[in-house]
């Protein structure tokens, strides 16, 4: 069960963050003074739900393995809405071909050397080395969702799982 007033905490923070997920406390912290606007607080919190999700499903070792914490990343460009065409379009950032594995990958690396003192190669290694295993799971969602719309289909599928694998 998500408690918002133990399990957000809205802060100012340093850089250009957006927020985090500490682990210790099982929190999401979101940065007030680096969101803009609702649409970027809401990737904002679904990527942050997802390391959250990550840590209680596959007990993430944050500060010892870098290649738990790519995973994580991974999962949460992949699935956040980080990398949606209009995101990257607003980023400047365009291609066709692979152009969402490259963002998701891109934006991986990044948001490891944002929280680890890590060299750029290590986060890049780390990545490589678990980018295919973990980009491919989707879970919770089961499919990555492209839209608002696509988001609550996943939301539906996700409660009706048990029902339909019960049928088996």
């Amino acid at each position: 069960t998500v408690f918002n007033d133990r399990h957000f905490s809205c802060e100012n923070c340093d850089g250009c963050v957006s927020g985090g997920f500490d682990s210790a406390t099982s929190q999401i912290v979101l940065c007030q003074n680096n969101i803009r606007h609702q649409s970027h607080m809401n990737r904002v919190v679904t990527h942050e739900l997802i390391h959250a999700f990550d840590h209680c499903r596959a007990h993430v070792d944050w500060f010892k393995n870098v290649k738990h914490l790519a995973c994580s990343e991974i999962r949460a460009a992949n699935l956040s809405g980080d990398c949606t065409l209009m995101n990257e379009i607003a980023r400047f950032k365009f291609g066709l071909k692979g152009h969402h594995q490259t963002c998701v990958r891109d934006r991986a690396i990044r948001s490891i050397l944002a929280v680890r003192k890590v060299s750029k190669e290590t986060a890049e290694k780390a990545v490589d080395e678990v980018f295919d295993a973990c980009f491919n799971d989707l879970e919770p969602f089961g499919r990555i969702p492209h839209s608002k719309k696509d988001a609550k289909r996943a939301y539906r599928d996700f409660q009706n799982r048990d029902r339909y694998n019960a049928n088996l």
